[in-house]
């Protein structure tokens, strides 16, 4: 690929991170985000901002890194193009709300190149500790929506599924949230793809923000906020075990703190724990986890409760 594609992309994805800081930022109303400007030995770096203890965000981070270089040649095996030379740009975010009724939210978009080899990446899923119907079905659709744009380029259907079964804990038997969209190794015309990478990206905050706005004042429990601490630890589990992101930053001598902005700032793990049936806390594994459209599901105020 040719260096003005890659500035192109860079300074794309650069903006995106300043516009979802700022959009955060006001939705938080009392915090601003940190900046940590970082270099790669390797080749490369990036910009991690991290935001806590806020009015609506424990923590969260927006993360921008561009980085280049040659891989382990056993991890360059496991992907497209010839040789270990690779380049790869991305935004990656993930935001911890204090109150339980505010779900979790992690999103990625990312462009990378290995040999003769181009493909973006990238999606966004809500893990809700107490979810909504109303809630659940704006995120989705907002998603839906803007794969729609771009029909050539994007499957909602399919990348809807790849998000079920990637965002997906197999040594529980239990999904992480309730989805989104997902897509990796997408390619074909390369303007077209990354016009949907971007349309998709933009759509972060509107997919997000209402949410946290609707919710961040809900009363809650002392015993609420404890399961949002004991759930935040399949987070963990997620990140450290499965997660692409992750295992390709540990892979390519990525700078450790940016890589593990996402982990939760508490976690509680309990022996053994089990819900009392019939509550929020059981619904949310017996129901809410469950894949379905959510997209479709009628909401009571358009004429029909679902």
């Amino acid at each position: 690929m040719s260096q003005s594609f890659r500035a192109t992309v860079s300074e794309y994805l650069k903006g995106l991170q300043d516009r979802i800081c700022a959009g955060l930022e006001q939705v938080d109303g009392t915090k601003t985000f940190h900046t940590d400007t970082w270099e790669r030995p390797g080749g490369g770096g990036g910009r991690s901002r991290v935001i806590a203890d806020g009015a609506v965000f424990e923590k969260g981070g927006v993360n921008f890194s561009e980085v280049h270089g040659e891989m382990q040649a056993d991890f360059a095996k496991q992907l497209p193009g010839e040789g270990n030379k690779f380049y790869a740009a991305g935004v990656s975010l993930v935001i911890h709300p204090h109150n339980p009724n505010v779900p979790t939210v992690h999103a990625n978009f990312r462009y990378l190149e290995k040999g003769d080899a181009w493909w973006f990446g990238g999606g966004a899923d809500l893990t809700p500790y107490y979810p909504r119907l109303e809630d659940v079905v704006h995120f989705h659709r907002t998603w839906r929506d803007a794969c729609a744009r771009h029909p050539d380029v994007a499957d909602h259907a399919r990348f809807k599924k790849e998000c079920d079964e990637y965002f997906y804990l197999p040594h529980r038997g239990e999904a992480r949230g309730v989805g989104g969209i997902f897509f990796d190794y997408l390619r074909g015309d390369r303007d077209a793809t990354f016009s949907f990478v971007r349309g998709a990206a933009d759509s972060f905050l509107e997919s997000y923000s209402p949410i946290a706005l609707r919710r961040r004042n809900d009363p809650f429990t002392p015993e609420q906020k404890d399961f949002q601490t004991y759930r935040r630890g399949r987070y963990v589990e997620f990140n450290l075990i499965y997660d692409r992101g992750t295992l390709f930053g540990l892979k390519t001598a990525g700078r450790i703190e940016s890589i593990l902005m996402s982990l939760p700032p508490v976690v509680r793990y309990v022996y053994n724990w089990q819900p009392t049936p019939g509550t929020p806390e059981e619904a949310l594994t017996s129901y809410w986890l469950k894949p379905r459209d959510w997209a479709a599901e009628i909401l009571p105020a358009e004429g029909k409760s679902s």
